[in-house]
């Protein structure tokens, strides 16, 4: 049982650790905001009355303080009409309970409100007036109260001779009463704050998260029969609507892929059944019956020439799919791209003056550029093949190289059968054929135009062709001069 245990802790920890939800984190940082906002807000609403209070006593004790200021001034031989005032005031401001004592320039008291020697001495109040320099400030009690404070030297008569001190407080009961009842009320809305907060927090991170979640639950039932289907980004969030739709788009290029990728491997299937049709018919006909060895020899060189068509196929398909692959790199080196070109127009010329067709050369000057050269030329001479076959006897076909600043700019042009509008855009594609009779009669394949336009891409270029049917084709192709270009 023990060791059972031990197991089960030891899967625990070996497995990787898992990063937090979305909807998790969502929660938590609505959370630990809305609490803190509403901690922060009720702060300060406690601090702001707080001080409005404090402003409001000061205000209240200063009034005070002008007016038995005044009331000695004018009469300070009647401590009556002073206790009177005092009396009056406290009367009026039932929680704000005034005490006052008068001093001689002795020292002694010449007026004191009762109870006030019990709370406050003069002595105390004198020694903590002492450090505020004329300034309200604040006491406790001997009783545990607290109070406000202020000590102000006062004339008594006219000429000013003699001061008085006049030592003013006010109790602070109610005010502290009113800040503890406050802070209590601050106290439950944090508690109430952090019992709602998490659950809004849950709330609205499900609620923010569901568009995720019907996205991955799009993104699941998807597979390779179902590609069609696509995301309703229309009705989600701006962020999500960006997600959906670039979702939507790579759907749209796996859709596409796999299209192309079927209809590939179809064209595959049927490209190397010709062949082996062939071969196997040429077989089974020698076989059929003795035959002399003139005829054994005619059905070999037949069986012959569909292996070498079929082996120049299979090259060619290996070429696409290593060209294809991320892992492979070019073997650049720097020459003269007129001169490769060159070399192909000396390769076909034979071809051309066979089929009475005209190739021509023209290079602007020595154009040099970082290239592969072989597979430049296999390209170069793809186009070249493509319209050797598509250009009748008494045509032209023009090839030309030039450099302007880093780039590098291959042409070429013919004055064949061309190419019809709609076909354009698929001219490109493995195993297509403008002309699929005429193509498989000259022994093509449909690969030498995909062929040169993934060894364009390659070298990081751009390919581009023009035609009208009935009066040829154009081809150009765009190559940065160097790999920094």
């Amino acid at each position: 049982m023990f060791s059972k245990i031990l197991s089960k802790i030891a899967r625990l920890r070996s497995r990787p650790p898992q990063a937090p939800s979305l909807a998790f984190l969502l929660a938590a940082w609505y959370t630990v905001a809305s609490f803190v906002l509403v901690a922060i807000t009720a702060g300060l609403l406690y601090f702001a009355l707080a001080a409005n209070l404090k402003m409001l006593s000061e205000q209240i004790l200063a009034d005070e303080l002008d007016v038995c200021r005044t009331l000695i001034r004018a009469r300070s031989n009647d401590s009556h009409a002073l206790r009177e005032e005092v009396e009056i005031d406290s009367a009026v401001r039932r929680y704000q309970k005034f005490y006052i004592r008068v001093l001689d320039d002795k020292g002694h008291a010449l007026f004191t409100t009762p109870g006030m020697d019990q709370e406050m001495s003069a002595t105390r109040i004198a020694q903590d007036a002492a450090s505020q320099n004329g300034q309200i400030f604040w006491l406790k009690a001997m009783s545990g109260k607290p109070y406000r404070a202020v000590v102000a030297k006062i004339p008594h008569d006219i000429a000013g001779r003699d001061l008085w001190t006049l030592q003013l407080t006010m109790d602070l009961s109610q005010e502290v009463e009113v800040l503890s009842q406050h802070r209590l009320w601050v106290w439950a809305v944090l508690g109430v704050a952090l019992f709602v907060c998490p659950r809004l927090g849950i709330v609205s991170a499900r609620w923010g998260t569901r568009p995720l979640l019907e996205v991955s639950e799009t993104a699941r039932r998807i597979s390779s029969s179902t590609l069609s289907e696509r995301i309703q980004a229309e009705r989600y969030p701006l962020e999500i609507m960006t997600l959906a739709t670039s979702f939507n788009a790579m759907l749209q290029r796996l859709e596409d892929s796999f299209l192309r990728l079927s209809r590939f491997s179809a064209d595959i299937a049927h490209e190397l059944r010709t062949p082996v049709n062939n071969i196997r018919g040429e077989s089974e006909v020698a076989l059929a019956k003795p035959r002399t060895a003139e005829e054994y020899r005619d059905a070999l060189g037949s069986c012959l020439e569909e292996t070498v068509r079929l082996s120049e196929l299979i090259e060619s398909l290996l070429f696409l799919a290593r060209a294809e692959s991320p892992g492979d790199h070019l073997k650049r080196k720097r020459q003269d791209v007129g001169a490769l070109l060159s070399g192909v127009r000396d390769y076909y010329e034979a071809s051309a003056l066979d089929s009475g067709v005209t190739l021509r050369f023209e290079c602007d000057g020595e154009v040099v550029g970082e290239v592969d050269g072989p597979l430049l030329q296999r390209a170069l001479g793809n186009l070249v093949a493509n319209a050797l076959a598509h250009t009748a006897a008494g045509g032209s076909i023009s090839l030309s190289a030039s450099r302007q600043a880093e780039k590098l700019y291959l042409e070429v042009k013919d004055t064949g059968s061309g190419i019809a509008r709609e076909a354009l855009p698929k001219v490109f594609d493995r195993f297509y054929r403008a002309d699929p009779a005429r193509a498989r009669g000259s022994g093509g394949t449909g690969l030498g135009l995909a062929i040169m336009r993934q060894i364009v891409i390659l070298h990081g270029g751009d390919v581009k062709i023009e035609s009208q049917a009935g009066a040829g084709t154009t081809v150009s192709v765009t190559l940065p001069a160097s790999r920094d270009a």
